[in-house]
């Protein structure tokens, strides 16, 4: 099943209008694909694409977020690419007046992983190595990144990542996911209702994945501004032109 429906409200000047976008939603595989066709057709690295889609994750908090109202931000990174994009974008929100903290519970030695760690261990961010309950995390941050799963998961959530699962669902705290809701079916979207998490705001990188119909928090923006225009034909992605020099757009 694929979803073209987006739209885009915005005023101008004083009309409410409305902005259709003919934007595919992809599928776990098209997703998938989509990546390897970057790393082997394309020659992008990795880490290439980690700065870009992190960078914009950043930009897209910041303009939702101001420091000087959400200024303490936990972000829980997984051990693969979508935990790396969360430490990427830790970073830059510490250059964007933010204070970080990152939770990032299973590490990797790969070499990617462990300079992004370094990274920003030199810029003095706080790793935890204990997840926060839900009471410290009431107390201690205004927003919370999930960057635990990318498209690659399938449920059910590892059982080393439940207590943080629950911080996300019961504290309160308004969350950003990155790409894909921690705990959601890419496809299927929040398999429990009452029990799966329900961001505040959603950042999908390249494009839109199909779980991204069950969104309804209140900021939806694509980042990741790197896709070669014969991919996006080949795909039939219809990404939205970015304004100017912005790296992440509203949907």
């Amino acid at each position: 099943m694929i979803c073209r429906s987006v739209y885009q409200k915005y005023r101008y000047p004083n009309k409410l209008i409305h902005r259709f976008f003919a934007m595919k939603f992809l599928n776990q595989t098209e997703a998938t694909n989509i990546d390897l066709e970057l790393f082997n057709e394309y020659k992008f690295s990795v880490d290439q694409l980690m700065e870009l889609a992190g960078l914009s994750c950043a930009h897209a908090i910041a303009k939702t977020y101001s420091p000087e109202s959400y200024k303490n931000v936990l972000i829980c990174c997984g051990p693969g690419n979508n935990g790396g994009d969360g430490l990427v974008c830790a970073r830059h929100l510490s250059l964007l007046k933010f204070k970080p903290v990152v939770y990032y519970p299973k590490r990797t030695d790969k070499e990617l992983f462990t300079n992004l760690l370094h990274q920003i261990q030199s810029m003095k961010i706080e790793v935890l190595d204990e997840c926060p309950d839900i009471e410290s995390a009431k107390l201690n941050y205004n927003l919370i990144v999930d960057a635990l799963f990318g498209f690659s998961f399938k449920p059910p959530v590892r059982e080393m990542f439940v207590p943080i699962i629950n911080v996300l669902k019961s504290s309160g705290i308004p969350i950003v996911s990155i790409d894909i809701p921690s705990g959601w079916d890419v496809e299927k979207g929040p398999l429990n209702k009452n029990a799966d998490i329900n961001p505040d705001m959603l950042i999908s990188l390249t494009a839109p994945k199909l779980c991204s119909k069950f969104f309804n928090g209140k900021h939806h923006y694509l980042g990741g501004r790197f896709v070669p225009k014969p991919l996006e034909a080949k795909y039939e992605l219809d990404i939205p032109e970015y304004p100017g020099t912005e790296c992440c757009l509203k949907l």
